[in-house]
């Protein structure tokens, strides 16, 4: 079985998040973690479990504006990561996705403030969504990860993402046991 975790990551919060879960799930089920400016059409074809992630901005899935505004308060800072950024995020790349093929599974995760997600929002509700209407079956709710401003998170944090990619490739294994 294939995975392909798909990610958007300007100060590489959600880079490593999106890496601590390839790597939960590597093992049990080959996994691969890419930025969403480098998928193809092939590789999410090839897959059965998409896994898509990417920043909260402005309670919800980044966007073009949302985009240059971070890069505007990271330039200042540095603590941007330039190779990542694409003018291609999460939405506009879901948005152009092709249908998912029958027995295609999904899940969504986000990077967001600490806080409740009234307050902080949560990009991974709208993923979600985006991957039901391309047709995939959601395998598991989608999932909220804690960063800290700029380019720093939790140790923690990261062992969750890495136990939840444990805890997804399991999912798959049981359903595709049932097939």
């Amino acid at each position: 079985m294939k995975a392909l975790v798909v990610y958007e990551s300007m100060y590489g919060n959600t880079k490593k998040v999106a890496e601590a879960i390839a790597h939960g799930l590597d093992g049990a089920v080959s996994a691969l973690a890419v930025p969403v400016g480098e998928v193809t059409a092939n590789r999410v074809a090839d897959c059965e479990l998409l896994i898509v992630g990417g920043p909260t901005h402005v309670h919800g899935i980044s966007r073009p504006s949302t985009r240059r505004s971070a890069l505007d308060v990271a330039s200042a800072t540095g603590e941007v990561d330039f190779g990542a950024l694409t003018s291609v995020g999460v939405r506009e790349w879901l948005d152009a996705m092709e249908p998912a093929s029958p027995g295609q599974f999904a899940v969504a995760f986000d990077t967001r403030n600490h806080g409740p997600s009234f307050l902080t929002g949560k990009a991974s509700k709208s993923i979600s969504e985006r991957l039901r209407k391309a047709g995939f079956s959601v395998l598991a709710p989608a999932e909220s990860f804690e960063v800290a401003p700029g380019p720093s998170m939790a140790p923690e944090e990261l062992e969750r993402a890495k136990r939840w990619g444990g805890e997804l490739a399991g999912l798959l294994q049981d359903r595709g046991a049932r097939k």
